[in-house]
């Protein structure tokens, strides 16, 4: 049964500097293969817009706007002949938007896909601006990036009356196996834009193990690096690895390394969606340690798992024939459990439990 699903969010025209785009090209095109629409709000802002790869959606629209109030009537028109309507974390209007999706909203979902930075926020008494000064209790549903702790605290701290986790998700038609590249080619790799609280993980786990490496090449990716960066001359930087050129990133180097952002280690059950990209396109991965990791893949056997340089430099000391049976082993449990099609199937079973909502047979 063909539904509409409108959301107002932070990007999906661009992959740069984000991990939103990526996750939500995945789903929106699992669910398009369910007879789901999806009508996209993005706000457009110059530096998304300087670094655009997506420009339409194959089953629904992209709407890009330059001020909400040009947009507002369009807005509460899609909302509302639409099935649900859902409002992310950092949406740039999302008070505004949080408003129009309670009114409008067949069903209202907000999609938390930052939960640890904003419980962190609220406990440091900072003003959350995506989020309403009323909380989330006019939503009928929040979902979580987050497992967990995370989950109650959105209910005790932020009022909201139903929880779920929607966790990370891969597109296997995306993100797949391919042949080396010579430019991406190291002992290890990293993808992920700079912030402050991986940066230990990011030191201790890249960094440091290139250095005593000098004769191997790592292999860097993101943006935000400055010169405060522990670098190495054998670190190589690409500022920019664009989702069709991840699996090819990912096949060049014997070992990839997951690091968590600081408050999203402390609540735990928050796997990056970077972490299912490399599983699926066959390569090993490292990972810092984290609560709920086990959830996703079972350390030793699908992934290797380090918190000090020492085991990092045992992981890298493992045989090609090691590492690519962690990384088979990883692929198949990403197939089996981790596709943005599980999560579209996931999404349609809560939105089925939802009040007033036409979208049950889809999932």
């Amino acid at each position: 049964m063909e539904g509409t699903i409108v959301i107002f969010g932070l990007t999906l025209s661009s992959s740069w500097g984000n991990g939103h785009a990526t996750l939500w090209r995945g789903l929106i095109g699992a669910l398009a293969r369910r007879g789901v629409r999806v009508v996209f709000f993005e706000k457009d802002v110059p530096y998304y817009a300087r670094h655009r790869d997506l420009w339409e959606l194959p089953a629904g629209e992209l709407v890009l706007y330059a001020d909400w109030d040009a947009v507002k009537s369009r807005a509460a028109a899609e909302a509302r002949g639409a099935d649900a309507v859902i409002v992310t974390s950092y949406c740039p209007d999302g008070p505004a938007a949080c408003a129009l999706a309670c009114e409008h909203g067949r069903t209202s979902l907000f999609y938390d896909m930052d939960t640890p930075v904003t419980l962190a926020r609220l406990a440091a008494g900072e003003q959350v601006a995506y989020l309403p000064a009323e909380g989330l209790s006019g939503f009928d549903l929040v979902l979580s990036y987050t497992g967990g702790e995370a989950l109650t605290r959105l209910e005790r701290d932020l009022g909201a009356r139903r929880t779920a986790p929607l966790y990370g998700h891969v597109d296997p038609s995306v993100h797949r196996p391919a042949p080396a590249e010579d430019r991406f080619r190291g002992e290890m790799s990293y993808l992920g834009t700079y912030s402050a609280d991986r940066q230990a993980a990011v030191s201790a786990l890249f960094a440091e193990p290139a250095r005593r490496m000098p004769d191997r090449r790592f292999i860097l990716g993101g943006s935000g690096y400055g010169a405060d960066f522990p670098w190495a001359d054998n670190i190589f930087l690409i500022e920019h690895v664009p989702p069709a050129e991840h699996p090819a990133f990912f096949a060049s180097s014997r070992l990839t390394l997951n690091a968590t952002r600081g408050d999203m280690a402390a609540l735990g059950y928050c796997p990056s969606g970077r972490l299912f990209e490399a599983a699926a396109c066959g390569c090993p991965v490292l990972s810092d340690v984290f609560d709920g990791l086990e959830l996703f893949f079972t350390p030793g056997r699908e992934i290797l798992t380090a918190t000090t340089t020492e085991e990092a430099l045992a992981a890298l000391a493992l045989s090609d024939a090691e590492l690519a049976a962690i990384a088979r082993a990883a692929r198949e449990r990403t197939l089996a459990e981790h596709t943005s099609d599980h999560r579209a199937a996931e999404l349609l079973r809560l939105l089925d439990a939802a009040p007033a909502n036409r979208l049950q047979e889809a999932s």
